[in-house]
């Protein structure tokens, strides 16, 4: 948004009067007098006016190594959140960016930054999520090849991208995909009628879930994996 309507918005000052403020170094953003109304700012922007604070959040950005049996929620009624593993202050402002299945494990991303969560779960961004797959039946060649040329969905009725499969053992892949469908990689070896087990995610985009975080542990996120995204 403009930081003149914002002002606008916030005050319900009339334009004539924000421009005045404006020009007569009454506004300051980011702690600078500001004088240029079509500045841009976001949810995060220190808003400053006439010496009273209008807007000021702090963004917060959590890598969570999540465990079996949480719901990827804020609040439920019958089972423990993720954002119950969070023991901060900040928690209640947090919504999970890429939510997992109650016994699916790994890599989890919290944050109260709405702009960044969207680029990094919106199916159009196409950002990589890699999972170790654990089946109950052997993983073959043919799925590296079926995967690559695509699953259809029948409920979103459409055909997942180009994902990667490396198989590590007989029953055990790395799958790459770029989507996030409901149960989509449990529906992908669904295709072969083979069960998935476990499934671990390792990565989202270009963060990578510390191998130093032991599950149930969170640590904020480095200023570049914040940048990555």
């Amino acid at each position: 948004m403009r930081l003149d309507r914002f002002v606008n918005r916030k005050t319900q000052y009339g334009q004539q009067r924000v421009r005045m403020l404006l020009a007569t170094g009454k506004v300051r953003l980011e702690g600078e007098l500001c004088t240029d109304g079509t500045r841009s700012i976001n949810q995060f922007s220190r808003v400053e006016l006439a010496g009273e604070l209008l807007q000021w959040a702090q963004p917060y950005y959590v890598m969570l190594h999540k465990p079996i049996a949480y719901v990827s929620a804020t609040r439920d009624k019958k089972h423990p959140t993720v954002v119950d593993l969070i023991q901060e202050t900040f928690s209640a402002e947090l919504h999970i960016a890429g939510r997992l299945d109650f016994n699916t494990t790994g890599l989890m991303l919290l944050t109260n930054d709405g702009q960044w969560s969207r680029r990094i779960t919106e199916p159009a961004e196409k950002k990589p999520k890699t999972y170790l797959v654990t089946t109950q039946h052997p993983i073959t060649s043919e799925y590296t090849q079926q995967f690559k040329r695509g699953i259809y969905l029948a409920r979103e009725k459409m055909t997942t991208h180009s994902a990667e499969l490396d198989i590590l053992e007989p029953r055990l892949g790395r799958l790459t995909i770029y989507e996030g469908r409901y149960h989509q990689v449990k529906r992908m070896f669904g295709f072969f009628d083979n069960r998935v087990l476990a499934l671990h995610r390792e990565r989202m985009g270009a963060i990578v879930l510390d191998p130093l975080l032991p599950a149930g542990q969170y640590r904020p996120l480095s200023v570049l994996e914040i940048a990555s995204v």
